[in-house]
């Protein structure tokens, strides 16, 4: 995971996002993976792009060719909403995808505009902490949507004790999967966390095209990642809500740990998360020896 040259990819995130072209990109992909046969048009034998072409999707859409190549190359300017889910629905998205296209469209719908930083992000109220705190037995941790962790309890240090002890700090959960080796062996299921971390990244970009902060962040994972900026090119999306993470901790081994996410209303860009296990399972009695293993004190301050 060396560095990498300035590619165009490198240097438009070291640069800020372009949601122009992230749009065009996207909408790229999504084209890509349309296969012509699943929407009653001949496959041919002379395609030379896969999926379909422009002037199809557009047909199939009921927008004009003009309109979706406009749109494709990034101008949103005047799509309306019955134009982005015609275009949403003749692309098969999901939720998180049509989400998405909208985010995009907004960003681009207009003169770009310089990155900037996004005002720090709040601190976390002394409640939240406390309600953290009391949470004895269940590792849990509250982020920004730059996967930034900006408070846990005991059992979440004890947890992470490999993230926490790889940086001093601002702890980062996308840096730590996708630049720390280390990584590699806690999460067993390594390959799949990687390619989800890059595509909530996506999300968190769509939304926030212009956080410096944030495309500071994908610059640096994609300068120092190939590996990072091959996943980033795909343009996948996901939004952590609920799951199972299977990790090997090294002092109490192989633990199935389920996961839910909690949104916080007084601040919409922070998530809690927090872990637990199926009662009477091994992966319980890892996770109670893991907070038993932590420190009284640990709980009191």
């Amino acid at each position: 995971m060396g560095s990498l040259a300035m590619t165009p990819l490198v240097a438009r995130t070291v640069e800020g996002m372009n949601n122009r072209t992230e749009m065009r990109e996207f909408l790229a992909s999504r084209r890509a993976k349309i296969r012509p046969e699943d929407v009653g048009l001949p496959a041919g034998t002379n395609r030379r792009v896969p999926g379909l072409r422009r002037e199809e999707l557009a047909a199939l859409a009921g927008v004009s060719v003009s309109w979706y190549i406009r749109l494709e190359r990034g101008d949103a300017v005047g799509a309306s909403d019955a134009v982005l889910n015609a275009i949403a629905r003749t692309l098969k998205l999901d939720d998180v995808e049509r989400r998405h296209l909208y985010d995009l469209s907004r960003g681009s719908n207009g003169a770009p505009k310089p990155a900037r930083r996004r005002p720090s992000s709040p601190a976390v109220r002394r409640t939240l902490q406390l309600v953290l705190d009391q949470m004895t037995s269940l590792p849990a941790v509250i982020q920004n949507d730059r996967t930034d962790i900006l408070a846990l309890n005991a059992p979440a240090r004890a947890l992470y004790s490999g993230l926490i002890s790889s940086a001093d700090g601002p702890w980062n959960h996308a840096r730590y999967i996708h630049l720390d080796p280390g990584s590699q062996q806690f999460y067993r299921e390594w390959n799949e966390i990687a390619d989800y971390s890059a595509a909530m990244l996506h999300v968190s970009a769509g939304r926030n095209p212009y956080d410096r902060d944030l495309s500071n962040l994908i610059g640096e994972l994609a300068t120092q990642s190939e590996d990072f900026r091959v996943r980033w090119a795909k343009h996948n999306l996901h939004e952590h809500q609920s799951g199972v993470k299977k990790v090997h901790h090294h002092d109490v081994g192989d633990m199935d740990l389920i996961y839910e996410t909690l949104s916080l209303p007084g601040d919409p860009a922070l998530a809690m998360f927090i872990y637990t296990a199926e009662p009477g399972s091994p992966s319980a009695e890892a996770l109670q020896r893991l907070s038993a293993s932590v420190p009284m004190a640990a709980f009191q301050g």
